[in-house]
């Protein structure tokens, strides 16, 4: 018996101006599909709203 777990989305708030990334919606608009993980978007990426770096966001429950 296997069974697989799948770790939830997570939401991530930019710290500068409150943007959200969903990691579940992603941002297809930016190349960044829908499911992409919050590792996996590109360390050089920049908030769409305010151009504040990946570092100024951190992990939120909504």
């Amino acid at each position: 018996m296997s069974s697989t777990v799948t770790a939830e989305f997570q939401s991530y708030m930019c710290l500068i101006c409150g943007f959200i990334y969903d990691e579940a919606a992603g941002l297809p608009g930016e190349g960044i599909a829908p499911g992409t993980r919050w590792a996996d978007v590109p360390p050089n990426w920049t908030c769409p709203e305010c151009s504040a770096r990946k570092d100024d966001f951190e992990m939120v429950q909504i």
